[in-house]
């Protein structure tokens, strides 16, 4: 099956050349184009897509307002589609109000073509794009110093999942954690799933948000 694309920018020159690229994978499909936000928000409820890739800084409608609106009302899906910010800068402070607002990682513009496929396929099967140099950076610039509670479901969590949950703050994957706690990949995937569940967040991203939030991940 293909990963259904929707892309949203303003700048005609972006989008074309994202769906040159994009379209030139046999797995990739490229269903719809939008110019400014409120397009987005209208066309990912018409379309469905699986992932939208969405540009921060538009006019009629912000990136962050736009992919809010889709991700609250599912984007006229059962499953609402991923979301990947596009901008220009890695420290952008509206970057972390996107992670926080619930998408699912975020992607330079200036970008090489192969990193723009590969994050869409991660996404679109389901996973958090952390790339995790940058997007830790980005949180540890933004979040706020002192927080105000811990999460709610924190405690549910089990020693091993708290374990797991740590690593997964610092950006490791499975692969890592595994190597790391000296256990099956298999066995983080489902401490993985589990902790998320608990915390009652969608991904990988907003788990560490979560994390520096609470400040169990030290600065």
């Amino acid at each position: 099956m293909s990963v259904r694309v929707l892309i949203a920018d303003d700048q005609e020159l972006v989008r074309t050349g994202f769906r040159m690229i994009l379209e030139a994978e046999h797995d990739i499909e490229v269903v719809g184009e939008a110019t400014n936000g409120l397009e987005a928000v209208a066309l990912a409820r018409e379309l469905a897509p699986d992932v939208l890739l969405m540009d921060i800084r538009m006019p009629e409608l912000d990136g962050i307002s736009a992919a809010r609106e889709v991700l609250a009302d599912g984007g006229g899906s059962a499953v609402p589609p991923r979301v990947l910010m596009l901008t220009t800068f890695d420290l952008d402070e509206y970057v972390y109000d996107a992670l926080r607002s619930g998408a699912s990682g975020f992607l330079l513009k200036d970008l090489p073509a192969a990193q723009l496929v590969a994050g869409v396929r991660t996404v679109g099967a389901g996973d958090a794009l952390l790339a995790p140099a940058i997007t830790r950076r980005l949180i540890e610039e933004f979040v706020s110093t002192a927080p105000e509670s811990l999460p709610p479901g924190l405690d549910d969590l089990t020693p091993r999942e708290l374990e797991v949950f740590r690593l997964v703050a610092r950006g490791l994957s499975n692969a890592e954690i595994a190597q790391e706690l000296i256990i099956a990949e298999t066995t983080v995937k489902t401490h993985v799933a589990r902790l998320l569940m608990k915390l009652g967040v969608r991904d990988r991203v907003q788990a560490v948000v979560l994390a520096y939030e609470a400040g169990l991940v030290h600065r």
